[in-house]
């Protein structure tokens, strides 16, 4: 496979069927792989290969091909490298299996996703909202979201001149119109 691939690596990729690694330095690996593959070789990782630390669950939505991108960061401290696990589900139904059994930290990645993205992991054990906890609108991060069409369509427009303003511009100061 390559010759700065640690043996540990080696064999575990071997074992997931149609994956495909881009090694950008020794201590970082991209992975592209089928979606129903992922858990197989996160279970992998973690435990033949000792890649212990979910630092993080990132998303990117692709309105062009109507998918989203989600991309797995896995940290071993004992080869010392990151491994990106890149996968790609459809936008509709937006669903994908929760690693929050292999992983306690991705019910908090999970969760951020759900709410900014609208994807649906099941299996995840909360998936309510904890930024936008009194938000009615779409989910904010995709790319569709226009936010000045959703303030225009979700607030009145309204002039502000509070007293005190008004009594500086009495005196000529303060914004003059």
């Amino acid at each position: 496979m390559s010759e700065q691939l640690p043996e540990v690596l080696e064999s575990v990729f071997r074992e997931i069927p149609n994956l495909i690694f881009e090694q950008h330095s020794i201590r970082r690996l991209r992975v592209k792989l089928r979606p129903d593959a992922l858990p197989a070789l996160l279970e992998l990782l973690k435990g033949r290969a000792g890649y212990l630390h979910l630092s993080a669950i990132s998303c990117v939505d692709w309105p062009q091909t109507d998918e989203f991108e989600l991309v797995y960061h896995l940290w071993s401290y004992e080869v010392k490298n990151l491994v990106s696990a890149h996968i790609y589900i459809p936008k509709k139904p937006g669903r994908y299996v929760s690693v929050y059994d292999l992983y306690t930290p991705a019910g908090f990645f999970e969760r951020d996703i759900h709410e900014m993205f609208g994807v649906y992991f099941e299996g995840s054990p909360n998936l309510e909202p904890f930024i936008l906890t009194e938000w009615y609108g779409p989910p904010p991060m995709l790319k569709s979201f226009s936010t000045v069409d959703y303030v225009k369509d979700t607030f009145k427009s309204q002039a502000y001149s509070p007293e005190w303003l008004k009594e500086i511009q009495a005196k000529g100061g303060g914004i003059v119109e």
